[in-house]
């Protein structure tokens, strides 16, 4: 049984910062690729960014690219998200998604677990 259980979301205001966390545990993740995804309400869920455990390569989505960070803690078994400049549209639901079966990681429906979510918002 794998889990995934997200923290550091909350309520910052526009152009501020927030550090999520995503702790995995139930098996070992030394190969295995990690995600950010987030979902606004009224919208479907979207890709936000992944990173390849064992390598660390990683992948943006257009809309984060150069103000989010994803990384990893092999050692702790955790995948962060550094989310700087935030702005009002990047409120959402984010979610850490583990084990995608596809190289093609922006398709949400291809990751195997899934944590609870973690609310982010940001004010204007």
């Amino acid at each position: 049984q794998v889990q995934l259980v997200e923290s550091g979301g909350g309520l910052v205001q526009a152009g501020g910062s927030l550090r999520l966390s995503c702790a995995a545990s139930g098996r070992a993740f030394s190969s295995t690729n990690m995600g950010w995804f987030r979902q606004a309400p009224g919208k479907e869920r979207e890709f936000v960014a992944a990173i390849r455990w064992s390598v660390g390569i990683t992948y943006y989505a257009d809309s984060v690219k150069g103000r989010f960070t994803i990384s990893r803690d092999n050692a702790k078994n955790t995948v962060y998200l550094q989310m700087n400049s935030l702005k009002p549209e990047d409120t959402a639901v984010y979610y850490c998604a583990a084990d995608a079966q596809t190289t093609n990681f922006r398709d949400g429906s291809r990751w195997r677990y899934w944590g609870p979510g973690t609310q982010v918002t940001v004010s204007s």
